[in-house]
Parts: structure tokens; C-alpha cells; sequence
């Protein structure tokens, strides 16, 4: 059972997902091509001070609707009036803040900008619940209409507003109605409704779970965006705007097989917590298949950054190409981080999983400061060091509760690494001598390296190939026992 309703809501979350990021994608190459890196900058200034603002309205409360398996009405009536409430005050203490915010920037704009983009907290408090029950039945389907409409209208009035020449304020627009839209849609499709009720005894049992996950999302989303607050004040919106145009294509294109096991993942290893070996077995299984998909992702990204950067931006984002190359080779590794993480959390170490992001993301802040000293490309270079940090540190206690460490982990994924790095490598020794324009050599350099990676894998026959046709053709529970030995606990 467990099989089928994973392979399900992988079907589902893929297809939403799929066509969601590729809506988004021509979006935002749309906008890039309109738009100037300095428009692009100035709102991505506000990310951190928004995406702290999300994560404390949800108070850790969504990730423990999904843990708890007997959560009821009452429960999830108390989280969504928390939500609207706390939503309510987040969204005026930003308004609030503004005039600080555009102060300490030295761009007046950011004032006005912040008010439209505090809006935002306030409207998504309202459907936040609504999400989290979606994903704990592992139900797409139903997402799936909401994200693609979403999408349309928000990304569409947004490339027009661009045209008419609104700049930042067409950006401003997206996010806004983007927000509005899913929200609206999630009232429409789904038919749970709240409770006029509020139990502070749900309220501090499920705060028990989530107010770790809160601490722990709160420190992930300051770390992640604080290269926007650091690249900001000390090099501008402009820098800002290559920085942040290579993160977005980096999670793009390597973001629909992430996400779709940030989905899948909790909710499945949260029902298998109880079977080590089934979740040994499940861990195995994905890391073999997110890396037989990411590592030749990232890798070819790599080596046709510059043909990428030139055919879908224009020339005028070329200093984003070294920049983006650094990324691909931090983003090889995040698979392994989220799948660590996900599996402590699903066994409920949600207090150890607070501890590990508080010396993680210390570690990370320490790391990207020193990075700054080096410009932009230092900051970059950051998150490489960072992304193997994060594995090295989460796989020590997956070591230790479900069996399978760091040094097990490599052996699973690092055949995928031999066959995709000459891939890339001949990707990009092709592109450094042949003269083309960018979109010939984008085509036809992807088609070669997929076909050359392809051919590799089926030469050398690797075990992960072999794993994901298994899961596909027998249930997880037959196949608990790892097909290659793990470490054994301490």
C-alpha cells in the first residue's frame, strides 16, 4: 500500500510540479529578457524580510498536522486561526518596517514596495492549512488545477505590466496575485472548512512538534536568503540581480526532482517510522533516484552555463554565468541533505533537527561572510562548502538511528557521479571551441550530453537503474532489506 500511494503522489506532485516550473520558467526568462538585473535585485531584496515573515505566520504547525497521524478538526481549526492571526500581525509589522528597510538599502522605492509585499503574508495565511492537509493525503491532483491557473494569471499580468514598462512593480503584481489566485483556488477546490474554534491544548501539542520545525525553517530561510541582505548592502541590486537570476535558473531546472521528494518524502517516511529497515530501505532507494536524475542536472548545467545564460536571458546576464557554474556544484548535493532530513524528522527528532540547523547555519552565515570578502563569486563558492556540511552532519545521525551514513550514502550515489562528470566534461570542452550561435549550441549540446549520459548509463549498468525499476515492480516493504551493505549503528 505504501508503494502505491507513493508512486501516486509521486505521478501527481511530478505532473504539477512539471508543468508549474516550466510556466514559471517562461515567466521568469520572459521578465528577465524585459526587465534589467537591477529590477531584478531590488525586489529580491525583500525576500528575507518576507520569507521570515511566512515562516513564522505557519509556526512550525503545518509540518506537525503531517507528523501526527491523530490530528482532528479541532487541531487544524487551531492552526488556522493561528495562522490568520499571527499572518495579520506579521503583515503590519512589516508595513511598519518599511521606512527602516528603505532606509537602510538607501532606496526610497523599497518603502512603498515592502507595504504591497507585506499584503502577501496576510493573504497566504488563509490557505496555508488547506496546503498542508493536501499534502499529508499525498493529493495533487487537486494542486495541480489551483498551481497552473495560479501560475498563468499571476505570470501573465506580470509579463505584460513588464512590457508597459512597470519594472519592479510588475514583479510586486506576480507575487501578489500569485498569492491571491492559489488561495482563492484552494477555497474553491477543497472543501475542508475551519471551525469557529480555538484549543490552546492543541495549540501546545502540536507546538511541541513544530515549534522546533518553526526554529529550524526559520534558521533555513535566513540562511538561504541572506545573500540577498549581504550582496544588497555591500555590492547593489545589480550584483544582487546576477546572484539571484543564477540561483532561480540553478533551482529551476534541478527544483521539479527536489521538490517532488520534499513532498513525497515526509509524509512516507512519517507512515514507515516505525520499520528501520523499510526506511533504510526507502532512503536507499531515493538517493539512488534523485541522484541518477540531479548529478547529470547540475553537472550539464555546469558546462553549458554560458550558451543557457546568452540564448534564454540575453547578453546583458552574462556575468551570472560564473556564477551559476558555482551553484550547479552546490546544488549536487542537496538531494542527500533534504533526504537526511527528512527521515530524522518522519521519526519525530524534531529537537535535533533544531540543533543541527542552528550549528549548520551558523557555520553557513560564518562561511558566506568570508565569502563575501571574495565578491559575489566568493559568496557562491560558500554554499559549496555549505551543501557538504549539511550532509556530512545530517548522515552522522541517520548513521546512527536508521543505519545508513555518510560513507553509504557515497558508495550509493557516487557511480552516478563517475558516469556524469565525463558527460559534462566533453559538454564543455565542445562549447569552449565550437562557433555557434547560443541557441544551437544549447540544443544541440543538451541532446548530445543526454544521449552520452544515457549510453553510460545503460554501458556500465548502474545499481540505481536497477533500484527504481525494483520499486517500481514490488512493493517497499519486500524490499526492505538494502541491496548494498550500510553502516552499522554505533
Amino acid at each position: 500500500m505504501l508503494k502505491q500511494r507513493a508512486l501516486s503522489a509521486t505521478l501527481w506532485s511530478g505532473a504539477d510540479l512539471a508543468l508549474r516550473q516550466a510556466l514559471q520558467f517562461a515567466v521568469t526568462v520572459a521578465l528577465a529578457r524585459i526587465l534589467t538585473p537591477a529590477d531584478i535585485g531590488t525586489v529580491a531584496l525583500l525576500t528575507l524580510f518576507t520569507g521570515i515573515a511566512s515562516v513564522l505566520m505557519d509556526g512550525g504547525f503545518s509540518a506537525a498536522l503531517i507528523q501526527r497521524q491523530d490530528v482532528d478538526h479541532v487541531d487544524e481549526s487551531t492552526v488556522f486561526w493561528f495562522n490568520v492571526g499571527i499572518g495579520a500581525i506579521l503583515s503590519l509589522a512589516l508595513c511598519g518596517a518599511a521606512p527602516a528597510i528603505a532606509s537602510f538599502y538607501g532606496m526610497p522605492e523599497l518603502k512603498a514596495l515592502t507595504i504591497v509585499l507585506a499584503s502577501t503574508v496576510f493573504i497566504g495565511a488563509f490557505g496555508a492549512v488547506q496546503t498542508t492537509l493536501i499534502s499529508k493525503r499525498v493529493e495533487f491532483r487537486t494542486q495541480l488545477k489551483i498551481s497552473v491557473l495560479a501560475t498563468l494569471i499571476s505570470g501573465g499580468a506580470a509579463v505584460v505590466l513588464a512590457w508597459l514598462g512597470y519594472g519592479i512593480w510588475s514583479l510586486a503584481a506576480r507575487a501578489v496575485l500569485m498569492t491571491s489566485v492559489s488561495t482563492s483556488l484552494l477555497w474553491v477546490f477543497n472543501s475542508w472548512r475551519p471551525a469557529w474554534q480555538f484549543s490552546m491544548g492543541s495549540a501546545r501539542r502540536l507546538f511541541g512538534f513544530g515549534g522546533y520545525h518553526l526554529a529550524s525553517s526559520l534558521l533555513d530561510t535566513i540562511y538561504g536568503r541572506f545573500y540577498t541582505l549581504l550582496i544588497g548592502k555591500l555590492y547593489g541590486a545589480r550584483e544582487l540581480g546576477f546572484y539571484s537570476n543564477a540561483d532561480t535558473t540553478s533551482l529551476m531546472l534541478s527544483g521539479f526532482p527536489l521538490t517532488v521528494l520534499a513532498r513525497v518524502a515526509f509524509p512516507m517516511f512519517s507512515a514507515a517510522a516505525q520499520d528501520k529497515a523499510t526506511m533504510r530501505r526507502g532512503m536507499q532507494l531515493s538517493i539512488r533516484g534523485m541522484m541518477l536524475i540531479n548529478v547529470p542536472i547540475m553537472l550539464g548545467l555546469a558546462a553549458l552555463a554560458e550558451p543557457l545564460v546568452r540564448a534564454l536571458f540575453g547578453a546583458q546576464w552574462a556575468p551570472a554565468v560564473p556564477i551559476l557554474r558555482v551553484l550547479c556544484l552546490a546544488g549536487l548535493l542537496y538531494p542527500l541533505h533534504m533526504i537526511n532530513f527528512h527521515a530524522l524528522m518522519a521519526q519525530g527528532h524534531s529537537r535535533l533537527v533544531f540543533r543541527l540547523e542552528l550549528v549548520k547555519k551558523s557555520l553557513g552565515v560564518a562561511f558566506a561572510a568570508i565569502g563575501a570578502i571574495y565578491g559575489v563569486i566568493g559568496i557562491a563558492w560558500s554554499q559549496v562548502a555549505f551543501s557538504v556540511l549539511c550532509v556530512a552532519i545530517n548522515a552522522r545521525y541517520t548513521r546512527r538511528f536508521i543505519a545508513y551514513g555518510a560513507s553509504a550514502q557515497l558508495r550509493d550515489f557516487l557511480p552516478v557521479v563517475y558516469v556524469a562528470a565525463p558527460m559534462a566534461g566533453g559538454l564543455y570542452a565542445v562549447d569552449l571551441v565550437w562557433q555557434a550561435s547560443p541557441w544551437a549550441k544549447l540544443c544541440i549540446l543538451a541532446l548530445l550530453g543526454a544521449l552520452m549520459y544515457l549510453t553510460l548509463v545503460w554501458v556500465f549498468r548502474l545499481d540505481a537503474v536497477r533500484d527504481v525499476a525494483a520499486l517500481v515492480r514490488r512493493p517497499l516493504v519486500a524490499n526492505a532489506e538494502p541491496s548494498s551493505p550500510v553502516e552499522p549503528s554505533p
